[in-house]
This record gives C-alpha cells, sequence and structure tokens, in this order.
C-alpha cells in the first residue's frame, strides 16, 4: 500500500469522514480505510474527489509534497489513459510483460488497461508512478496548471 494525504485534503476542508462518506454514498468506516490506506480509494472516487476540491491526483496520493491547481477536470477516458500508459511503455523500450512485471502486474491486467478495456486501479497507477518516475496527472492528461502551492 502507500502513505497518501487524504486525510489532510479532507480535513482541510473542514470536513468530516461522515461527510466525505455521504458524498460518496459510503460508510465513513470506508473513507476511514481509505486515509489509513488499509484499503485503496478507487480510481474513479479519487478522480472524482480531485475534481470537486480542485487537488492533483500526485498530492492526494502522496507523491508530491506540493497541490497543482488546474483549470480543467480530470477525464475518467479509459482509452485516452491506455493510449498514455502505451506511449510511456513505448518511450521505455519496454515490453508489456516487462512493464507490467516490474509493476507487479499481469500482462493481461496491464494490457487491459493499455487498450482501455478497464479503467486503471489506484495501486496500479500509483506502482506505475512510482516505478517509472511519472505522473499521475500527466498519465490522465491533466497538463492545463493554473498554479502551484506549498504546503
Amino acid at each position: 500500500m502507500f502513505d497518501n494525504n487524504l486525510k489532510w485534503c479532507r480535513e482541510n476542508l473542514e470536513m468530516t469522514q461522515k461527510e466525505l462518506g455521504f458524498i460518496f454514498g459510503i460508510s465513513d468506516k470506508t473513507i476511514s480505510n481509505w486515509e489509513t490506506a488499509s484499503d485503496p480509494i478507487p480510481f474513479n472516487k479519487l478522480i472524482k474527489f480531485c475534481n470537486l476540491y480542485g487537488y492533483s491526483l500526485d498530492f492526494v496520493l502522496g507523491l508530491t509534497k506540493k497541490n497543482k491547481k488546474y483549470d480543467v477536470p480530470i477525464e475518467t477516458d479509459k482509452k485516452e489513459i491506455g493510449k498514455k500508459l502505451k506511449k510511456l511503455r513505448k518511450d521505455l523500450n519496454l515490453s508489456q510483460l516487462k512493464f507490467a512485471s516490474k509493476c507487479g502486474l499481469s500482462q493481461t491486467t496491464y494490457s487491459h488497461y493499455e487498450t482501455g478495456l478497464n479503467l486503471i486501479t489506484t495501486t496500479a497507477a500509483y506502482a506505475i508512478s512510482k516505478i517509472y518516475n511519472v505522473s499521475l496527472d500527466d498519465l490522465v492528461g491533466r497538463e492545463n496548471k493554473l498554479e502551484q502551492n506549498d504546503l
């Protein structure tokens, strides 16, 4: 699993776990599990949170200490994310098998992400970001930055 800034973000918004759970239609216990990284937040829920409250994926997942503000929302287009994954893999000159194995994924699972059959999971996206030193915000095509704020 991984550390994340979800709790910090929620508290910064002066929101309780119960209130955030209401927004997502889930229990406060589930929010607690996400905040402690006992369970990974589903990627579509993470994207919804980032879009609603102006946080970057990289910041919420603890990949960076700076939150970048964007003027465009994240689109959960599986095909577009898949294209970016494929470009990254090709730029690294790696086979699907080698790329996936390094991230602890099966080739089939990774292939489903790359072809846009399935939306990538938060855990897989985090692993790819850490191992290949790539921004998740860039990976989902969120490149239009307005400003950077230090914590």
